[in-house]
């Protein structure tokens, strides 16, 4: 590497030594997640299928599959894939899945073994042992060896469901005795382990013999991760029991001397055959034969493409139907139906595979496990369902632009980076709405202006970065230093860059953008020249830096590039203070836009992985880092914080759960010292500057968090396996603190845009659609008790205090549906804590004709304009009130004179609607009178002038009323039979005109003047024949000496 200049004067304390490290102060927790349970998350996609390990069918329903996923947890679906569901939300404490099985004699019995088995470099999960359903997935029970960390295969016995085999590939990165196979033959109760070859060697393959299931096959894989290299190999073998796993042989003829990663499977259709799908050195890698349960092997092929990556695949299949046939899984999944002799690709969605089932019932029938997803073919792969129906994306980073609304940024792992609004104006957040930014799966994104991006920039593994033209969508590279890194050593590259390296912009320019290396690197140009700012900021250990795999395989895509830099960070209160970590445990600080830099590395650090760091938004001189070591086997929590640019640091974890390690902190940007820490196994939140931590899961899925950040005073979370999730407006968290001392308590919303779904055609399955926020403004309160029978209120005002909406925690008895009736009274929520109910901007609703199908009618009231409203709690004599203010949506241009002639126009339209439906509600009850008189008064001769009388009136009262509603029509397809009637227009004006836009057209006012005459001339009917009949029928009754209509009659219109 070339000298730098003198500009780059280092400053650099000795690592361990320059830093003191003074120990955390303690808070007392005094806190209960259970105040905020009202709160909660919402996942806004991409619906775009992330890593899945593994897939199992159930072999007496072909349309049941179970799919399991590295961070995603366990997913069903009963239809072929044509939509998934989560089933292990709320039962499993991890969400990283390595295998699953179905028993074939109960399939309400499954077992599920946690810990991904096709170990990434980059991002690794660990599981907690095996989980057992005994109803289809309805519930789960964890059921021990939860040290096993990583298992491989599940295996269970085809006639007892109880006698289940487990084969345990172990911890990734450190040796354990909690390796090998083990077996229960009590339904998980209790378990022996039955082969153990040493601490560095688990089981990457079991397969049992599904004809005689006392016979298995497990391969073992002697193997350990570092963050600088992979090991796989030598020392791995196949063994075979035929006493049900009681005792094991190691199987030697015809197999090479020294192997790595094993996949093996048995031959249903001819259980002497077995296939194994070997790492070894070339020319003896490839698959193996054998004829004769496993005594002496063959080689059959040793084409690239199934042995390619072999710490990622090597995963083998037998068909269960036909002996010749057999699966190779990899980049490609590849089928032979000659034995094994060739292989020929299948066609698949996505690519990179880990897992395959074959109905045995049904060989065409096959479900595939692989980096896209789960999918499901029923013509042996010629065929697949999609994946564009599993929110299981794996995120490394996140960022979002300042937009109304904000759109959301990442790289998915696999896959291509992802651009995603945070909600939209439709029914929700579907494919059509996001789209592949630049970059790759490791991408980090910047844009040229975050408050209107035209150009979106993402990185890449081996430094890679490129820039996409929002206008056009053309992708152009500016690398700093193009040159093609793969499969060469780190040492020998010019830079070294981190598979997710940095790349962000200046939060005081968004022209300058900065990316790392192990240096780090400044643009003001878009990317066009880029400048080193700075010496190495690793450790530069040359030792580390070799190739990444052995000893037999080398893998040079780049996840294992060490001494990087991982995390860049600037302080948005001082430009051109900036801070670096890296993965191998160092920290830097410069405070002059790189001319000196000063090592700040906590004491008692060891070496670990940067993974993120928060410059305080409201303190110059606080810092937060976050670190782990997992990649050494260390899952403790290594999370710091400094309030004097590093020159001291304290840990602070208290109140972390054991095993779990911070990823992300970050401090929210309106109140000091409320810290946002996104961890492996879930989401915590401080109210004191990390003395104390608070487990704040709310409903989010137990997924590893990678990313947090604010926007709009929403949090953003990206995840390592369940897309990205959107927590709406922390204010409640704010201005609580974790604690209220009111027994009633209305806290004070963030300024809501006008913003609402519009109406069309829902054919999207709403499982492959982003949830939307719920429309209107979220009101948060508090109330200190549940209020079970006492009446909780809640008043909408307008900025004079008049109110125009109210709202009760008491569900309206007398409530009755039918088709076309208006929704149901909302009832807001009352439950102790905080609450959260969403008031849609609407006034109170308009009257129902009951019974009667209205078409176009919406009996909602009509959305409010921008502007500062009221809102009063009150709860058993006590209130809490206050003020919010609702924006226009920034893309809506309209005057106020605009939005005042919108709202005058639905008032006097709802106007006439409560008028005329009174008025036929009112009718109403003098017909039910007269019918239920004529009933009663039908033999009595001396009345017969007086029935008469009331059927005549009655014929009266329903000419009116045809005239102003259609009572024929019983849905909405009537109305091409039945034309809709007076109220309908008067419903479709005011709906046509209740909408973003406030200008009313000029046929609107026109149609509602007519409708005003039209009233007029409906009034004067009701008013002067229709309420004289009714005075002269009751005079009639007088005469008659019966008792008179119950009806009270005044000018202009009839009250109900």
């Amino acid at each position: 590497m070339r000298k730098l200049p003198l500009l780059f004067l280092m400053l650099i304390a000795v690592h361990g030594v320059a830093q003191k490290s003074k120990p955390a102060p303690t808070a007392a927790p005094g806190f209960s997640a259970d105040m905020y349970k009202g709160l909660s998350w919402r996942n806004i996609g991409p619906f775009r299928g992330g890593r899945s390990n593994t897939v199992a069918g159930v072999v007496q329903d072909p349309q049941t599959y179970y799919a399991g996923y590295t961070g995603g947890g366990v997913w069903k679906t009963e239809d072929a894939g044509y939509s998934w569901k989560n089933i292990s939300d709320g039962f499993f404490s991890v969400g990283t899945i390595g295998d699953i099985a179905v028993s074939e004699s109960d399939p309400n019995i499954i077992y599920v073994g946690t810990g991904e088995h096709a170990i990434r470099g980059v991002m690794t999960s660990y599981g907690d042992g095996v989980y057992k359903s005994t109803d289809a997935g309805k519930t789960w029970k964890n059921m021990g060896l939860e040290k096993t960390r990583h298992i491989a295969d599940v295996a269970i016995d085809p006639r007892n469901p109880d006698v289940v085999f487990v084969g345990a590939q172990g911890p990734a990165h450190g040796a354990s005795p909690d390796r090998g196979v083990y077996k229960s033959v009590d339904g998980g109760m209790t378990w022996k382990k039955t082969l153990f070859i040493d601490e560095n060697t688990g089981v990457s393959g079991l397969s049992m013999d599904m004809t005689n299931p006392r016979i298995l096959y497990a391969a073992t894989w002697k193997h350990r991760r570092y963050p600088w290299k992979v090991e796989s190999g030598p020392g791995s073998a196949i063994y075979k029991s035929t006493d049900a796993g009681e005792t094991w042989n190691k199987m030697v003829e015809g197999l090479p001397k020294e192997m790595g990663k094993i996949g093996v499977s048995v031959s249903r259709a001819n259980p002497n055959r077995v296939f194994a799908l070997v790492e070894a050195a070339k020319p003896t890698d490839g698959l193996y034969r054998s004829d004769d349960g496993g005594k002496r092997w063959t080689f059959m092929n040793g084409d690239a493409a199934i042995t390619a990556r072999s710490w990622y695949y090597m995963e083998v299949f037998a068909d269960p139907v036909n002996a010749d046939i057999v699966y190779a899984l990899n980049a490609p999944i590849l089928r032979s139906i000659d034995g094994g002799k060739t292989f020929e690709d299948l066609k698949d969605f996505h690519g990179d595979n880990h897992d395959l089932w074959i109905n045995p019932k049904n060989n065409k029938n096959i479900a595939l496990a692989e980096d896209g997803g789960a999918c499901v073919s029923f013509n042996m792969g010629k065929a697949w369902s999609t994946f564009l129906n599993q929110p299981t994306a794996q995120f490394y980073r996140v960022n979002a632009d300042n937009r109304m609304p904000f759109w959301v940024y990442s790289g998915q792992q696999d896959n291509l980076s992802v651009a995603i609004p945070s909600r939209t104006n439709s029914y929700g957040i579907t494919q059509k709405d996001w789209f592949d930014g630049p970059g790759c799966e490791s991408a980090a994104i910047a844009f040229d202006d975050p408050n209107n991006p035209t150009l979106l920039y993402g990185g890449c593994y081996q430094g890679q970065i490129s820039v996409q033209d929002l206008r056009t969508r053309e992708i152009k590279d500016i690398m700093e230093y193009p040159s093609v890194n793969e499969g060469v050593a780190p040492k020998k590259m010019k830079y070294r860059f981190n598979w997710n390296s940095p790349l962000i912009n200046s939060p005081h320019d968004p022209k300058v953008m900065y990316h790392a290396g192990n240096v780090l690197f400044k643009t003001t140009n878009g990317g066009m020249t880029w400048t080193p700012i700075s010496p190495d900021l690793t450790r530069n250990d040359s030792t580390k830096q070799d190739n990444s795999g052995g000893p037999i395989t080398n893998e040079g895509a780049g996840g294992e590039n060490y001494n990087t830099i991982y995390y860049v960070a600037e302080s948005t209160l001082e430009r051109g203070t900036i801070y670096t970590g890296s993965d191998c445990g160092l920290v830097y600080l410069t405070r002059d836009e790189g001319k000196t830099w000063t090592n700040v590395t906590p004491a008692g650090l060891p070496e670990a992985m940067i993974h993120s760091i928060e410059v305080s938004p409201h303190d110059k001189g606080t810092v937060y880092i976050a670190a782990s070591r997992y990649k050494f086997n260390d899952f403790a929590n290594y999370t710091y914080k400094s309030t004097d640019y590093g020159k001291t640091w304290s840990r602070i974890g208290n109140g972390i759960q054991n095993d779990d390690f911070i990823k992300v902190v970050r401090e929210d940007p309106k109140v000091k010292d409320i810290l946002y820490a996104g961890a492996e196994r879930g989401f915590y939140v401080s109210f004191n500057g990390g003395a104390q931590w608070n487990r704040l899961q709310l409903n989010f899925p137990v997924v590893p968090i990678t990313d947090l950040i604010i926007r709009n005073n929403d949090l953003v979370a990206s995840t390592a396996g369940r897309s990205f999730w959107v927590l709406d407006d922390l204010s409640p968290i704010q201005q609580s603190r974790g604690h209220v001392s009111a027994r009633v308590k209305l806290f004070q919303p963030k300024p809501t845009y006008r913003i609402f779904s519009s109406s069309g055609f829902f054919l999207l399955y709403d499982q492959a659609t982003g949830k939307n926020p719920d429309e209107g403004v979220g009101l948060d309160y508090y109330l200190a008790e549940k209020a079970d029978t006492s009446k909780v209120t809640l008043e909408i005002m307008d900025a004079a205090g008049t109110v125009i909406r109210k709202l009760t925690n008491k569900k309206d008895l007398t409530y009755k549906s039918y088709v076309g009736a208006p929704p149901a009274p909302v009832v807001i929520p009352s439950e102790a804590g905080v609450n959260r109910f969403t008031w849609d901007f609407r006034t109170e609703a308009l009257p129902d004709i009951p019974g009667v199908f209205v078409y176009a009618a919406d009996y909602r009231g009509h959305r409010v304009a921008p502007g500062v409203y009221k809102a009063r709690l009150t709860y058993r004599g006590e209130s809490s009130e206050t003020e919010f203010e609702i924006l226009s949506d920034p893309k809506i241009q309209a005057s106020t004179a605009e939005w005042t002639a919108q709202q005058q126009f639905m008032q006097k339209a709802e106007e006439m609607i409560r008028e005329t439906h009174g008025a036929v509600n009112g009718l109403r009850k003098v017909r039910k009178q007269i019918e239920t008189f004529n009933e009663a008064a039908k033999s009595n001769e001396s009345l017969r002038d007086l029935l008469k009388a009331g059927q005549e009136l009655i014929k009266k009262l329903d000419a009116w009323e045809s005239q102003i509603t259609e009572t024929r029509a019983k849905g909405f397809q009537d109305a091409l039979n039945w034309p809709g009637k007076y109220n309908s227009n008067l419903f479709k004006i005011r709906g046509g005109v209740d909408t973003h836009d406030p200008r009313v057209p000029a046929g609107y006012g026109d149609r509602l003047g007519d409708l005003q005459q039209e009233w007029i001339n409906h009034k004067r009917v009701l008013n002067n024949q229709i309420q004289k009949e009714i005075i002269q029928y009751n005079k009639m009754m007088k005469d008659k000496n019966v008792p008179a209509l119950l009806t009270n009659t005044p000018e202009p219109v009839l009250n109900n």
